[in-house]
């Protein structure tokens, strides 16, 4: 299998210069490893963002970033290893991008919106890439294991952190007191994913404003 070059963020070169690096005594070959691995890790991001995790191999990683096999083996130990450090991964931009931006803003209403609008800016960088928690879905749905659990408690986090959102929103007396919370984040969250199937599979234009929309439609039918 001819693998296409692909990193996101970091380049695969850092990681093939991080793993050569020889030890001076000064905790540097510790130092260069974790380098080594954060590279790795980016790299099989990118990877895995076009081809999947179940298309994830150490073979294919190994061709992205131009190391040997036993080199990226070593910082994982096995396939299943990896594609658990790619979800990590992933989850920890998700938050970075998505959840922790939005806690600048006010509880309630506000703070709701943000987490809205951020998720849609980040959907709209996937549109081309995918998104690891949809694609990682259909591949490990019915797959039992290590990796399922891994990507399922990632996204149990999230929707979690949604549903606070929506309940500190009826605290602030922005949405109403009967509104129910799990019905609320279910109804964003499938926001998003019809957003996902209807901008990246049918590339319909105007996927984003219906998105939108849709939100606006959820918090007008909610409010008190």
């Amino acid at each position: 299998m001819t693998v296409r070059h692909i990193t996101s963020g970091s380049s695969a070169g850092a990681a093939v210069s991080a793993f050569r690096a020889s030890d001076d005594g000064s905790g540097r070959t510790l130092m260069k490893g974790k380098q080594t691995k954060a590279a790795i890790v980016d790299a099989a991001l990118g990877l895995a963002s076009q081809i999947g995790l179940e298309g994830l191999s150490i073979g294919a990683l190994a061709e992205v970033t131009g190391m040997s096999k036993s080199g990226v083996f070593a910082h994982f130990g096995s396939r299943e290893e990896l594609q658990i450090s790619v979800i990590r991964e992933y989850h920890d931009r998700f938050e970075s991008e998505v959840f922790y931006p939005a806690l600048t803003c006010a509880r309630g209403l506000p703070r709701l919106q943000k987490l809205f609008d951020n998720w849609m800016q980040r959907t709209s960088t996937e549109i081309d890439s995918g998104c690891i928690y949809i694609s990682g879905a259909v591949e490990f749905d019915d797959r039992p294991g290590p990796v399922r659990d891994a990507l399922a408690s990632s996204v149990n986090t999230w929707q979690n952190a949604l549903q606070r959102s929506v309940a500190q929103a009826q605290a602030e007396q922005h949405l109403s007191a009967a509104a129910d919370p799990l019905q609320v984040a279910f109804e964003i969250h499938g926001l998003i994913l019809a957003l996902h199937y209807e901008a990246r599979f049918l590339r319909n234009p105007g996927a984003a404003d219906r998105a939108r929309q849709g939100f606006t439609t959820i918090v007008t039918r909610n409010k008190p």
